[in-house]
């Protein structure tokens, strides 16, 4: 069982290294921009990979936009895929939009008003102490 555990978890990887390369260098849809593929599972019997993207600087609705469009290209990317892995399947492409970036830069902000608001009005924190 970890053998299988580690073989899908280098495939993951080889994926998710030769995906950004191929979109980034392959991709010509201006829709899709610079994109971040933060993270590749693939299935027990690599079937398909689930891959998690993210647009950097885009919003949320551009970042979702642009999964769609990857959609679109998910035929074209496993083909471009199969030419460089040396694997006798090659798994079927799922896009995803992944908020993990923005969830962070929001949290980010969060802590920098708290911390704006300490250093504001330190004695009104003393006071509940």
């Amino acid at each position: 069982m970890p053998k299988d555990f580690s073989r899908a978890r280098r495939v993951a990887d080889q994926v998710q290294r030769e995906l950004a390369e191929l979109i980034r260098d392959e991709v010509r849809d201006p829709r899709v921009g610079s994109v971040t593929v933060s993270e590749v599972t693939v299935s027990r019997d690599f079937g398909y990979a689930d891959v998690y993207v993210t647009g950097l600087g885009m919003d949320e609705s551009n970042s979702r936009q642009m999964a769609e469009t990857l959609r679109g290209a998910a035929a074209f990317l496993r083909r471009q895929l199969a030419r460089r892995l040396r694997l006798r399947t090659v798994p079927a492409l799922r896009f995803h939009y992944d908020p993990v970036f923005e969830q962070g830069a929001h949290l980010n902000r969060l802590i920098d008003d708290a911390l704006a608001d300490h250093h504001a009005d330190p004695d009104a924190n003393r006071e509940q102490d």
